[in-house]
Formats: structure tokens, sequence, C-alpha cells
């Protein structure tokens, strides 16, 4: 199988190497009155080179190139741009902006857009150029961009309907009103993170996620009317958020149970939550997660210090209620199902009891060496937890006999 993947690139390399060399070589070099030959194929002009070896060729190379490699003539800009759905820009470090101003009108079929930043450099106009040319967009990554307002959040609600994975953590300047409105016009977003967006991610904001539950006024000019109550109407919050899958809301201080009991009731298909230091959430919450979301396989609680002994009852008691009737026959997927990664880090008013409870419920909640899906980082009170392999393990060294005997 190596020797297979080795032969493949040294074939790619064969038929990249010289172009490639033509191409970037700072436009000293050109194609010969001869052109090149490789392997029987006569290549005259840039154009000559078919489009699916063009594809093949870049796709070996990091985007700073392949960018590089758009503008060498028209017939490569026309061939790249139409085959490139993925492309990350995080290596640029200055003149994001611009740089993304000038590539959104070309790259219309991304699909995946990343524009994480170290310092801030995106600004509003360059989301409103990326929506109103990449309408295939469907994973956008804008985390760290403190620079951006509520106007670009607008800008994907009108024009990326198809989003479905959607990063804009450390975002502080958006707003619960903003983000309420993306969320009634991008209904297929799976993956969302909102890390650190504190005055996005408040429990107004999740209460209208999960129910999508508002009208317009009549006049563009003067906004959107909001009604933003929690609606019991399990169907109707279903109905309009069913997709959800990953939500991160980490250090989202106005987060408190009344959002999350929402989001468990709107959002049954969740399988990663992450509540670290949403510091108001209570024992409520964790109850609300365990009855409405079977799903769920990743709850981070670092630093909830409101959580109890009786949230992590609730989890056990959930999932000892959903044990399949035909135990031995589901047995295996029955261990492969429920939580499989919990922090509950510096949540220091749980008990001993109640966390063995939860590790001997889930069987992929690991306190082992190497494995530590069970974080308890900070609890100091809860290092006589073991999981069962760790407990085996013990067994397995206590029973092998001392040399001296």
């Amino acid at each position: 199988m190596a020797g297979e993947v080795k032969g493949r690139r040294e074939d790619l390399n064969l038929y990249s190497e010289k172009p490639m060399m033509l191409a970037f070589d700072g436009g000293k070099s050109g194609i010969g009155a001869g052109g090149v030959e490789i392997e029987g194929l006569v290549i005259t002009e840039w154009k000559d080179i078919p489009m699916e070896l063009l594809l093949r060729i870049v796709s070996l190379v990091d985007d700073r190139t392949l960018i590089m490699a758009s503008g060498v003539c028209s017939g490569w800009r026309d061939a790249i741009c139409s085959g490139l759905t993925h492309l990350c820009l995080s290596w640029c470090k200055n003149n994001m902006n611009n740089l993304v101003l000038s590539l959104a009108p070309k790259f219309t079929k991304l699909q995946t857009l990343v524009l994480r930043q170290d310092k801030p450099q995106l600004e509003d106009n360059a989301v409103e150029t990326i929506v109103s040319y990449c309408h295939d967009l469907q994973d956008l990554d804008l985390s760290k961009s403190f620079k951006l307002s509520d106007l670009s959040l607008y800008a994907l609600a009108h024009g990326s309907p198809n989003l479905t994975k959607l990063n804009i953590s450390g975002c502080t300047a958006f707003s619960d009103v903003s983000l309420e409105y993306l969320t009634e016009f991008c209904r297929k977003l799976k993956f969302l993170n909102l890390c650190g967006c504190v005055n996005g991610a408040t429990d107004r904001a999740l209460q209208v996620y999960a129910c999508n539950y508002f009208f317009f006024s009549p006049s563009a000019t003067e906004g959107v009317i909001w009604l933003t109550s929690l609606v019991n109407n399990l169907q109707a919050i279903g109905r309009n958020c069913s997709q959800l899958q990953s939500l991160n809301l980490g250090w989202c201080e106005n987060v408190g149970d009344v959002g999350v009991m929402s989001l468990a009731y709107g959002c049954p298909d969740l399988r990663t939550l992450d509540l670290c230091g949403c510091v108001c959430i209570t024992d409520d919450s964790v109850i609300a997660l365990a009855n409405r979301c079977p799903r769920l396989r990743s709850l981070c609680l670092y630093y909830c210090r409101n959580i109890t002994d009786r949230a992590m009852y609730s989890l056990v008691h959930n999932r000892v209620k959903n044990k399949p009737a035909t135990w031995e026959s589901r047995k295996g997927r029955y261990d492969e199902e429920g939580l499989k990664s919990l922090n509950i880090s510096q949540c220091t008013a749980i008990t001993p009891p109640a966390v063995q409870a939860l590790c001997d419920s889930f069987p992929a909640l690991h306190t082992c060496s190497g494995r530590h899906s069970l974080v308890m980082s900070g609890c100091w009170n809860l290092t006589s937890v073991h999981c069962a392999c760790a407990v085996q393990a013990h067994h397995t060294a206590s029973s092998i006999p001392h040399p001296a005997h």
C-alpha cells in the first residue's frame, strides 16, 4: 500500500515538475518554441495543460501557492477558480481584508473558507463580498474577527442560507439580535461555535435559536420586531432547529438555564455541547439535556460550579431508562452510545458516589492514563473515582505474585 501511494506521488511529481518550475520562477522563464513534452503530451502553452492534470498539480501545493498559480494565465485562473472548493487564508498575517476582497469574486465555487486570524484584520465589507459571490458556502470560519459588526451576520443571513458550519468564536461585537436574525435564515446549521461571544450568546438568543418565533416589520427601515418567549410547543421548536449537532458556548457568561433548556427542547440531535465558564447554569440545564438529547456524546461543564450530584444522577437515570430491552443482542451498540467525553473540572460541589455511578453507567468515560475522557481537574475530592479498565488494571497488577514469594 505504501509503495502504491509512493508510486502515485512520483507520477504526479513527474507530471508537475516542469510546469510548476516554469510557472513559479518569477516569470523569468517561459515555454519554449518546442514546448514541454511529458510522456507524449506536448505542451506549447499554459492553456494546453489538461484541467484534470492542473487540478491534481495544485492539490499538492499550499493555498498561498495555489493563489499564485491562479495568476499565471487566464486558462489556469479559470480552471482553478472553477474547481476550488476549499480555501484557507489563515496564513495571511497582514492585509487579509484586501486579499478577500480580491479573491472572493474569482473563487465563486468555495464551499469551505477559513479566515481565522491572530490579529483582527477582517472588516464587514469582506464578509459582504464573500456572500455576494460565494453562494455555495457551507463552512465558514471567522474566529477572532474582532472588527466585525452585526452587519456581517445580517449579510450572512441573506447571502449564505446553506451554511452548515459557522465559527465566530471570539467575535465579541456581535449582538444577540444579530445572532437571532442569522439563525432564522441559516436553518441548516449543524455546527456553531460561539465561544467567547459574550454579547451574542444570551438566553434570549438561544430561545430564538430554538424557536425562531418572530415577525418582520412592514418597513425595512424599522428593522425587525422580535417575539422572544420560551415556547412550550416542542413540535414547533424541533421543526426549526432539529439539525444542530454541535454548539460551543464557552465563556458566554450571559447564558443560563432558560437558554440551555430551550436548546435541549428544540435541538434533540445535539451531539456536542461546550458550556465551560457558563457560571449561571445549574442542574436544571443538565437534566433537560439528559431528558431531551439522547445522542449527546460530549459535554463540557468546566467551571460550572452550580452543578451538583443531581445533574450527574439525571444522566445516569436516563442512561438506565434508555437501556434496550434486548440487552444481550444490543450490548455492543449500547456500550458505544451515550457520553464519550465529560469535563467536570472545577465542579467542586459534586461528590465521588455520583461521579462513580456516572462512570459505571457510561463505559466510554475513562479516567485511566492515556484516555482521560472523564476530566476532573481541580476536583480533589474525586480522586477515588476510577473507570472500569483502571480498576481491572489494578486488580491484574495485584494478582501478580511478588518475586520474593
